[in-house]
Parts: C-alpha cells; structure tokens; sequence
C-alpha cells in the first residue's frame, strides 16, 4: 500500500507541477513518457520529506474518518451497549460520563485494571458503570460469568458487585465448589444461583454481549466504550482521568 502510494503521490505531485497541455500522459510520446516518469521520480528521491508528509496527512484523514465510523456504529446501537436491560449498572448510575466495560475474569489485563476502574468510579463520582460479561478465555472464562450473571438473577446487583470482585480477585480454577465458597463468602446459599447457571437466558446474555463485542470488533479484554470511543485493551488511571475531563469540557 505505501508503495502504491509512493506513486500516486510523486505522480500528482509531478502533475501539479507541470502545464496544462504537459498532464495529458496518453497524449505524450514514449520519449516524453520516459522523460516524465524520470522526473518523478528524481523530485521524489530529492524531496523525500514532501512524501512523508503527505502520507503523514493521508494517515490523519483516515483515523479521523475511522474515528467517525466508530462513533456512528456506536450511536446506532447505543440500546445494546448503554441500555441493554440485563447488564450490571454501578458507579453513579445517573453520572454524567459513561463507562463500558467488556470483560473476562481470567484476563490479566483486567484484573490490573480492577482496581483503577473501582478507583475512578469512586473519586469521580459521577460516572456510570455498564459491565459487558465477555468470556473468551476458554470454559472457565464462561462459568465465571455465568456464575456472576446468574447471582445477579437470583440476588441483585449488590450480590453481583461483590461476586464480581471476588470473581476478580479469585487466582486459580473457577469450580463449582469455589462458586460456593465465593458465594458463602458474599452471605448467600449458592444452589440456586449455581441451578441457574445454564438457563437459556443466562446462554442468551452471553451471546448478544458476543455478538455485540464482534460488531464492535473487539478481540480481547479489557475493552471499554467511554460515552463515543473504543478504547481497546487496559488503560491506566491517570489516563482515563484525562479522557474524562476531556469529554466533559466538550459537552
């Protein structure tokens, strides 16, 4: 693609340079041709900066524009990803600034980035939390998140906001006999909630949220929509700080 380019940048850059009646190429002789695309390419090995600046310019334009097409995908199915009527809801449920978070519990990156999300959404306080159960790491990735979405079903968001931490925190395999432990811990009887674990609907959670992740494009964890960006992979605190305020002072 560079290559490609390459010349069609020399190229316009040599037309442009060139008269009227001199950028008619089919018009030229094989002599004139020969002698233009010498040309060229001697403005470009002379010029080098001029072709890195241009693909410099050309690379803005295509973030900006995939910036853009991100954000339209994101106000076409702000239903499924702000509102979807089954995900878990914390921070400040009323905040002012959205936070997104797909997941999955045996992602190392976000169990680094626990602690800085529970961090901003506590010395924030005016951000709302939407947790995307995400597993893609294999079978215990799926019965962690259908235990935390199951708990939710059956025990609440309070029950769920604890076992999530728990599910977080846990280091090692997630069997049925630590889920109890987990849910001793939180102080509720876990038969019901581990009974619960393969319902259709639970299956049926699990599924839009991957659905939902392929459209967006989202291929590992963390991932986080903030209000009308993507931000793929773990971010640090102070970073996202930074993006807060930054979407704020432009609202």
């Amino acid at each position: 693609m560079v290559s490609r380019l390459k010349l069609s940048l020399g190229l316009a850059l040599a037309l442009l340079a060139a008269p009227a009646h001199a950028t008619d190429i089919g018009a030229m002789s094989d002599a004139e041709r020969e002698a233009f695309r010498a040309e060229i390419r001697n403005y470009l090995l002379d010029n080098p900066e001029v072709l890195m600046e241009a693909i410099g310019v050309l690379e803005e334009r295509e973030q900006l524009a995939a910036a853009e097409a991100e954000r339209d995908f994101l106000s076409k199915n702000a239903d499924a990803i702000y509102s979807d009527g089954f995900s878990y809801v914390g921070g400040n449920p009323e905040g002012d600034i959205t936070l997104v978070e797909f997941l999955d519990y045996r992602c190392s990156y976000c169990r680094r980035a626990a602690p800085d999300v529970a961090e901003l959404l506590e010395t924030d306080g005016n951000i709302r939390w939407i947790v995307k159960e995400f597993p893609i790491l294999g079978d215990e990735s799926v019965r962690a998140s259908q235990f935390a979405i199951a708990t939710k079903m059956e025990e609440g968001d309070a029950a769920y906001a604890e076992v999530h931490d728990a599910l977080m925190e846990h280091r090692g395999n997630y069997t049925d006999d630590r889920l109890r432990r987990i849910a001793g811990d939180v102080g509720f009887d876990p038969e019901p909630v581990i009974a619960r674990m393969d319902d259709n609907e639970v299956q049926e959670i699990i599924a839009a949220n991957r659905a939902l992740g392929q459209a967006l494009q989202i291929n590992g964890t963390p991932t986080f929509v903030m209000e009308d960006e993507i931000l793929r992979g773990y971010v640090p605190l102070d970073n996202m700080r930074v993006m807060v305020r930054q979407m704020r002072a432009s609202n």
